[in-house]
């Protein structure tokens, strides 16, 4: 009988450990799966956060894309603006010339009688079908 008493001693003993273990084991679990679940959460928060960055900066980069269209049909293309500058620097070196025949002080300038002389040489279309 004493090594059966033994036995049971040995067994209730290590039946307690078992539960004691099990209990550490289940509160393991629990602070596992509330840990799991807070950075769940966190993931979560992060990513509408981030979701909601992700649309402001689309939206930013879409107005400044659209700005930028709306400002490259406001700009005129850059041959135009050479020509304009060409007929501007003409103008400007012609524009002495034309204003002593303007002030009545020359002749008309060379080039305009022979212009003008060509334009009446020209039929023009809508003329014809007025008449």
């Amino acid at each position: 009988m004493p090594s059966s008493l033994a036995q049971e001693v040995h067994l209730a003993r290590r039946h307690e450990e078992i539960l004691s273990q099990r209990s550490e084991l289940l509160q393991q679990m629990e602070t596992y799966l509330r840990d799991k679940k807070t950075k769940k959460t966190w993931q979560t928060q992060a990513a509408d956060a981030a979701r909601k960055r992700n649309a402001a900066l689309l939206n930013d980069i879409e107005a400044a894309e659209k700005r930028l269209q709306e400002r490259v049909h406001l700009l005129p293309h850059p041959d135009t603006v050479k020509l304009e500058t060409l007929y501007w620097a003409s103008i400007k070196e012609s524009l002495p010339k034309w204003e002593e025949f303007l002030l009545g002080r020359a002749e008309v300038p060379i080039g305009f009688k022979k212009m003008k002389a060509t334009k009446q040489s020209i039929n023009y279309p809508e003329e014809g079908s007025q008449k």
